[in-house]
């Protein structure tokens, strides 16, 4: 599972891009262009029915190369991008396009799939996360942080909470009811982001929520607005968090 394996690689703009798989998962590492010391990395979540090229993740790894000098990492979610889905993922996404059509509660079916598609999912990135620190550029010494918004949140929270090389997290947009155990377990500094007047995700869940984290340093960034629209400046906000967290002193 741990057998790293690069199938594409680019440059541009001072980014060097490398598509690569970890057993038959698929990922992408953005990297420096120009330096070969180890830096930092920081892995990233994608949002449900997106992948691991979708605009936030290259937008988000962009920045962090370009104004970081770090490593960015996401894989494709089960089920999404390159990855085949599986019956059962046909029928949760079956169900969830019922009730978005009939304008019920989307949590009775997200939670339970965005749960599923964790327990898979935290294992493959932990495997990753122990064969890109065997690259020269990125090592075992160096700090890792992690950004996840939406399932990327839901799948983030847990590995997070199981894995003490990650040192700082952002997470925002999805419903939490089923990571009130996580977040009693992270204890490194977070970011924390909700859309003030989501009209899918309450907002007290959100804020019991960010209640519920054991770390010492939490962050809230609330924005008016809906679900679906999220603002630039909280990628720039990231990009400075991880500045401060992962940067040598």
């Amino acid at each position: 599972m741990n057998s790293l394996r690069f199938t594409a690689e680019s440059s541009s703009d001072g980014i060097r891009e490398r598509d690569f798989t970890v057993g038959d998962v698929p990922g992408v590492l953005w990297s420096p262009a120009s330096s070969t010391d180890p830096a930092p990395l920081v892995l990233m979540g994608h949002g449900g029915g997106a992948d691991k090229r979708h605009r936030a993740m290259v937008g988000r790894a962009r920045l962090l190369v370009t104004r970081c000098g770090f490593h960015a990492a996401v894989l494709d979610a089960p089920g999404h991008g390159d990855r085949p889905r599986s019956a059962q993922d046909e029928q949760d996404i079956a169900e969830l396009r019922r009730a978005q059509a009939a304008g019920a509660p989307e949590a009775p079916v997200v939670v339970p799939y965005n749960v599923r598609l964790a327990e898979q999912a935290v294992p493959e990135y932990r495997a990753t996360l122990d064969a890109l620190q065997e690259l020269p550029e990125i090592g075992t010494g160096g700090p890792v942080g992690y950004v996840g918004l939406g399932l990327g949140m839901a799948i983030g929270m847990p590995l997070v909470a199981a894995e003490p090389r990650i040192t700082a997290a952002v997470f925002g947009m999805t419903w939490p009811d089923a990571l009130f155990e996580a977040a009693e377990r992270i204890t490194v500094p977070v970011e924390f982001a909700l859309h003030w007047d989501s009209g899918r995700i309450p907002r007290e869940a959100s804020l019991a929520l960010f209640d519920a984290f054991a770390s010492a340093e939490k962050s809230l960034h609330a924005h008016a607005g809906e679900h679906v629209a999220w603002h630039l400046v909280e990628a720039d906000s990231a990009t400075r968090f991880f500045a401060r967290h992962l940067s040598p002193a």
